[in-house]
């Protein structure tokens, strides 16, 4: 059926359901604290009340839902290249969104919209992050062929090419991510996020107890009861086992749900992307909006051959940041290379190597090591002296920090050849930042008073994509090679906006 993105267009009918239930998901995760107290401690006529009044907030939604399906409409304006969108139930809003500055189409289903059987779009732009789109309810056909005819590169299309678009979106992928990958990925990586997270978790459930007045449903009794009946080393040594595989678990579901079923094709030169369990997420990559690839690997992903891959593309704003940035999980050395060759239209290579000066350990050290164990020192000799008690840890402290620092120091290097630089960090994670030359939009080269005498200076590069920065290297190099890339930059032709 031919659809003629000229004129208004709604979401599917269903769509109420879908803005409806996420209204009430919104409620719940807000005042579940709430909801959970009522429910376990409240006298049976609180209950009652409190139940007309959620009935009353689901009612009020439900009206809310249907206003907010019945003036939400999109259209194409031809004339000026503009995506338009209207939306509001009493203030009305107008977004407008130039078809050149379109940057990305996703097309999403959440477990509610593939219940319901709808998708939702997003359209993400290289502009001002206000000029964004979210369609939330609209059947696959139509996904499909809006998207198509969003990234055109030509402004002017006839049907027959949306048709055609449409149907090389289910080709034949290249790269599928296996299970036991993904496996591999989620008990390797993405600690330090999973510990941030548990903490979150526990303190921001603690918080709304406490102002809700139910903290008493947390025992504290029985965990110092333990530690009162054991040593303090062991009662750390079942904490940190007890963390750990409560990390494990989260990383291996939290990478099975959001990338299963990873997949990646080709497309008229563009990658397209799909995977998902629950909330499924199809988009397109185009590797001439590329701005920066990192390449990562710790020791166990490469006993095991496997790396991660995340790929940055122009950012609308540092708020936005993390959807400017799409990972590809659980890939082995070849296709790696496979898919660096698709970016670059070759295989980076590392050219010439430039390190940092010593004094950055040194720096380091003196920030994370020595101010801290001098304030330690003057807590407990002049405040507590209890303190002193801690002294074994603050001795593993200083151990594991300056590993991390050594072993971080000693990756930290800048490769360099004629298309690429390649910044390679990290401790225990070693990344490699790869971006073209002809990426750069900017170049800061910075150097303190006192380091002009040891001829040591910083590097910053400046992409749409974000910044990467180098420090302490040798500055004459840095300024020789910021002379040639500024005149590569100035006489390249590259198009990749």
């Amino acid at each position: 059926m031919e659809t003629h993105f000229n004129q208004p267009q709604r979401q599917s009918p269903i769509g109420v359901f879908v803005i409806f239930f996420e209204s009430v998901f919104q409620v719940l995760k807000a005042t579940w604290p709430i909801i959970l107290v009522t429910l376990l401690k409240a006298k049976p006529g609180a209950v009652f009340y409190s139940f007309l009044v959620f009935l009353g907030v689901v009612v009020f939604l439900g009206i809310y839902s249907f206003l907010k399906y019945r003036n939400f409409t999109f259209y194409i304006d031809d004339a000026n290249d503009e995506f338009v969108i209207y939306d509001g139930i009493i203030n009305k809003t107008k977004t407008t969104i130039q078809l050149h500055k379109i940057q990305q189409v996703n097309i999403k289903q959440s477990l509610i919209q593939r219940i319901i059987g709808v998708y939702a779009l997003d359209i993400d732009t290289a502009g001002s992050e206000n000029k964004e789109g979210n369609i939330k309810a609209i059947s696959h056909e139509l996904a499909v062929a809006l998207k198509s005819k969003l990234l055109e590169n030509e402004r002017k299309v006839t049907d027959e090419v949306v048709v055609e678009e449409a149907k090389t979106e289910s080709s034949v992928p290249f790269l599928k991510i296996n299970l036991l990958s993904l496996l591999k990925i989620g008990i390797t990586s993405d600690y330090v996020k999973s510990i941030g997270l548990i903490l979150t978790f526990f303190f921001t459930a603690y918080e709304n107890l406490h102002q809700a007045g139910a903290e008493d449903m947390i025992n504290t009794e029985k965990i110092e009861g333990f530690v009162d009946q054991n040593s303090v080393w062991y009662s750390a040594l079942v904490f940190v086992l007890l963390m750990f595989t409560v990390i494990f678990v989260i990383n291996i579901a939290r990478t099975l749900i959001k990338f299963f079923n990873y997949t990646v094709s080709q497309q008229k030169g563009s990658f397209v992307l799909s995977y998902g369990l629950i909330n499924t997420k199809s988009t397109i990559l185009k590797p001439e909006k590329v701005q920066i690839t990192k390449v990562s690997q710790n020791y166990f992903q490469k006993k095991l051959n496997v790396l991660e891959i995340k790929i940055r593309q122009a950012l609308s704003s540092e708020k936005h940041e993390k959807k400017a940035i799409i990972e590809i999980p659980g890939c082995n050395a070849h296709e790696r290379d496979e898919i660096l060759k698709l970016l670059f239209k070759e295989l980076p290579q590392k050219g010439t190597m430039m390190q940092p000066n010593f004094r950055k350990l040194l720096f380091s050290v003196f920030l994370l090591i020595v101010v801290p164990l001098t304030g330690y020192w003057l807590l407990g000799t002049y405040a507590d002296e209890t303190l002193f008690d801690f002294i074994n840890l603050a001795f593993v402290y200083v151990i594991f920090v300056f590993a991390i620092l050594f072993f971080g120091f000693r990756n930290y290097r800048l490769f360099i050849n004629s298309r690429h630089i390649i910044k390679q960090s990290g401790a225990w994670d070693i990344d490699n930042e790869i971006i073209p030359i002809e990426k750069i939009q900017a170049i800061t080269t910075s150097q303190l008073f006192w380091h002009k005498s040891l001829n040591i200076g910083s590097l910053t590069l400046h992409t749409a994509g974000g910044n990467a920065t180098f420090h302490l290297g040798q500055f004459d190099k840095i300024n020789a090679y910021v002379n040639l890339w500024l005149y590569e930059i100035e006489t390249s032709d590259s198009n990749w906006m």
